[in-house]
């Protein structure tokens, strides 16, 4: 503090001073021309200084690092450290991640992996703890955590309190293993999905402070009015930046932010993290300084980071340089005063190595039979799933089979969908139609089947989705796509079946193939089939999903027959 306030004073010189930048003002929505003055990663100063580096910022804004206020990292199929190489480029310094995914599959030790690897990445990475593994009792998992497992992982200064509470029943049933939970910690996030006003009052009065999951204006004023922080997500599936952003206004914006929440290697390097929501808002009208005040300042101050997400004194000196606030152009990449990436590209450091992980044999499972596929259909009608594109919801529909088997029709765009438990080889099954893939040969499969992440496999005939199957225990986890029993591409996530173990340059071509291969047979429905298919598994997300144990009608909270 002494050298820090010397600095301050002028009484030494800085280590570095930014000149002749433009300074976003995130506290008075302004702009200021002056100097930045950084001791030791930390803002000393802002007005007139010397330091013993100059780094000229002229012709370029100054903006504070970006925080995303909500990531599953896994779902960028990368380790956290390839991660930081990935976004960092593109301006954000900081993270808010819920290891949910890895939790799901190995329990403690996925989350203590997920500390291990991020914990001398360039990328600040802050935790908040899995609050539903399982994440329903309606689906078998790999783990269970119960709130005496979670508790240990709390004395880490990363840990900031209790991830997403994806179980509303559990909540308003106040079962005592969720209340065990929730009295852990006074920092909880929300999950209400398909919440009415009455739950979101039950979720408040939990002390649950966080939704990320309206899907329009009105859902996100009713949070917004019962004193929830609003996360507004834009992923790789579920994109619903510019229908909340009319609920968002100069009185309630400070209480708004930004989340990716689920996003893809491949969309992550195209369109970016959290500048890709600033981008989106500006387009849509929005004020710049106000934009990138929700992706940094506002985020930062909900989860009690209280030296990130401005340019400030006391502020670490986390920031980028834009050529405008437009279109964010982003040029330079600072973390703790010290250049991390440029134009676009991290630069390497001595501490951006992947940990070792033992998690790489997670996917058991027994022999699977053509006939352990068959869908009998005893009336004439059947419920399905429909997909909505760029959606996490679904819709329940009702189809017409005539015949006692189901067979996929690519004519009629329905094909079938089956989960199959890979965590205890417990053997079960569960089968559905699904509607929207619009695919028209083979099929297709992942371990990446949220939240339990079992293998999920949707195709038009049996014996290509008994490949995917066998293959996907062969690579003990991953992406592939059969056609007329053969490999026509796939990507091995061996690391519990979600991340791979190798460069996220490397994770990217193996991604551009397996998409050219997708369109080389003509399969392109106009959104990421794979991600869509791995949240079809999803039973906490209206209407209708599908689990290891069945049909599951998210909105009776139970289980249903396919026919009727």
């Amino acid at each position: 503090m002494e050298q820090y306030i010397q600095a301050a004073s002028k009484t030494i010189k800085a280590e570095t001073v930014i000149k002749n930048g433009k300074i976003v003002d995130v506290f008075n929505g302004e702009i200021i021309e002056a100097d930045v003055a950084i001791e030791d990663g930390i803002i000393v100063g802002i007005g007139d200084f010397e330091g013993s580096t100059t780094i000229d910022a002229t012709g370029q804004y100054i903006c504070p690092g970006l925080v995303d206020a909500h990531v599953h990292i896994e779902s960028s199929l990368v380790s956290p450290t390839e991660f930081a190489k990935v976004v960092l480029p593109h301006g954000v310094t900081s993270v808010i991640t819920d290891p949910h995914e890895i939790a799901n599959v190995s329990g403690e030790a996925g989350i203590q992996y997920m500390l291990a690897d991020s914990e001398n990445s360039p990328l600040d990475v802050y935790f908040m703890l899995p609050s539903s593994v399982p994440a329903t009792p309606y689906e078998n998992n790999g783990a269970t955590l119960e709130a005496e497992h979670l508790q240990p992982f709390l004395r880490d200064e990363r840990v900031l309190g209790l991830a997403e509470v994806m179980d509303f029943p559990a909540v308003k049933n106040v079962t005592p293993t969720m209340m065990n939970k929730l009295r852990l910690t006074s920092m909880k996030d929300g999950h209400g999905a398909g919440l009415d006003q009455d739950g979101i009052n039950i979720y408040r009065t939990a002390g649950i402070r966080t939704d990320h999951e309206a899907t329009s204006a009105q859902e996100a004023k009713e949070r917004l009015q019962r004193g929830m922080l609003l996360l507004i997500r834009e992923g790789s599936v579920a994109k619903d930046l510019k229908q909340l952003l009319p609920a968002v206004t100069q009185r309630n914006v400070s209480r708004c932010m930004f989340c990716t929440d689920d996003k893809h290697l491949d969309d992550l390097i195209k369109e970016g993290s959290i500048d890709h929501n600033i981008r989106l808002a500006i387009g849509e009208g929005m004020d710049p300084i106000m934009a990138i005040t929700m992706g940094s300042y506002n985020a930062a101050n909900c989860y009690g980071l209280g030296t990130r997400g401005a340019i400030a004194p006391g502020f670490e000196a986390d920031l980028f340089f834009a050529e405008s606030l437009e279109d964010l152009t982003i040029t330079s990449v600072y973390k703790k005063g010290i250049l991390v990436a440029e134009n676009g590209r991290f630069l390497e450091n001595d501490r951006a190595h992947s940990s070792s992980t033992s998690l790489s044999s997670t996917v058991h499972i027994q022999n699977v039979a053509k006939e352990q596929l068959q869908i009998p259909i005893q009336g004439a009608k059947a419920f399905a799933i429909e997909i909505v594109p760029n959606s996490l919801l679904t819709k329940k529909l009702v189809v017409n089979v005539n015949e006692d088997y189901f067979h996929p029709s690519t004519e009629k765009d329905l094909l079938k969908l089956a989960v199959i438990e890979r965590h205890h080889a417990t053997g079960n099954i569960g089968l559905s139609i699904v509607k929207g893939f619009e695919m028209k040969k083979g099929a297709i499969a992942t371990t990446i089947a949220h939240d339990s992440h079992n293998i999920v496999v949707a195709g038009t005939n049996d014996e290509d989705m008994l490949t995917a199957i066998s293959e996907l225990e062969r690579m003990q986890g991953g992406l592939v796509y059969i056609v007329d029993g053969a490999v026509k591409s796939s990507l091995s996530l061996p690391i519990a079946g979600l991340f791979s173990n190798e460069p996220f340059e490397d994770v990217k071509e193996k991604l551009v193939h397996l998409k050219s291969a997708l369109l080389t047979e003509g399969f392109d429905p106009g959104f990421n089939p794979f991600l869509t298919l791995s949240f079809l598994t999803l039973p906490v997300i209206p209407q209708l999903k599908l689990t290891d144990k069945g049909l599951f009608d998210v909105d009776r909270f139970e289980h249903i027959t396919i026919d009727f």
